[in-house]
């Protein structure tokens, strides 16, 4: 039941881009598309949960144990550009058009905040290595969700009569803030 919680918590109430506010950057960049969104929101996921064990074992392992709490940030940010690196090799060998899809924004994995902040909640929430990749798998299918709802509604704008001033970077905004406000309709669900 605690798994069930912390699912639910981490896709709907506490949507990483819709609640808290983390990822904006390839949410609204990577977000034309469905397709396209749902390479990123892959690659997102692969990042996020392989970050999580491996931040998750050095933090217990090596910072806990030597008293490197401090370098924690660091570290993590190390960890995840590694992580990046291979996601975009893997990429480039098995998907050259997913590849050039995601352009400038696969890189940008790199310093998406919620793969950091992904990381540090884990370590922050006290979970054990289970619940930590649960959460961070939750949290990356809520990102993936996100994303997604976002890419079809941009595509059926672009079929829509819109008027000249709001097309573009306004109308998309207007539809995250609405999109966001919509989320909020699942605060109470899951503390």
């Amino acid at each position: 039941m605690e798994y069930i919680l912390i699912i639910i918590a981490a896709i709907f109430v506490n949507n990483v881009v819709l609640s808290q506010f983390l990822g904006i950057c390839p949410f609204l960049g990577v977000s034309n598309k469905i397709s396209t969104s749902l390479g990123m929101a892959g690659a997102v996921t692969f990042v996020i949960v392989l970050a999580t064990i491996v931040t998750y074992l050095l933090q217990i392992f090596v910072l806990n144990t030597l008293g490197l709490q401090f370098m924690q940030t660091i570290v993590f940010i190390l960890v995840i550009a590694a992580l990046v690196q291979m996601v975009e090799i893997i990429l480039k060998k098995i998907s050259p058009a997913l590849y050039q899809a995601l352009g400038i924004f696969l890189p940008l994995i790199t310093t998406n905040c919620a793969v950091l902040g992904v990381a540090i909640l884990v370590i922050k929430k006290n979970y054990n290595l289970l619940e930590g990749v649960v959460y961070g798998a939750s949290i990356a299918i809520g990102f993936g969700f996100a994303l997604v709802i976002m890419a079809g509604i941009r595509e059926q704008l672009e079929l829509a009569n819109i008027p000249k001033g709001m097309r573009g970077v306004p109308i998309v905004l207007i539809t995250a803030g609405i999109l966001a406000l919509a989320f909020m309709g699942f605060a109470g669900i899951v503390k």
